[in-house]
């Protein structure tokens, strides 16, 4: 650089720079937005995805509750079928019971 230049070239130059200073940050700033929509776009799919994993493994524990209510009614199931036999081996017995054998 050259001591002796006048002014208004020190100036213009000073300006050019500033110019450059300025689109360099401008790009930056661009390539900064861009890659915060992709971030806050992927963030989404795996909000949506992460709120069908709920939905989906709610069911499991539906299914859960499901089987241990199948569980308890087969064990009523069991004692009424015991029952049912009870009554029905007395009821086998019940003609020699009234001397009709």
């Amino acid at each position: 650089m050259d001591l002796n230049m006048p002014v208004a070239q020190f100036w213009w130059l000073v300006l050019g720079l500033g110019v450059a200073v300025v689109l360099v940050v401008a790009v930056m700033l661009i390539i900064i937005i861009v890659s915060a929509k992709r971030i806050e776009a992927a963030a989404a799919d795996i909000w949506t995805a992460g709120k069908q994993i709920a939905a989906n493994t709610m069911q499991i524990w539906q299914l859960q509750q499901t089987n241990a209510t199948a569980k308890a009614i087969h064990g009523v199931a069991l004692d009424i079928a015991a029952g049912a036999q009870s009554i029905d081996a007395r009821l086998a017995k019940l003609p020699e019971a009234l001397g009709k054998a």
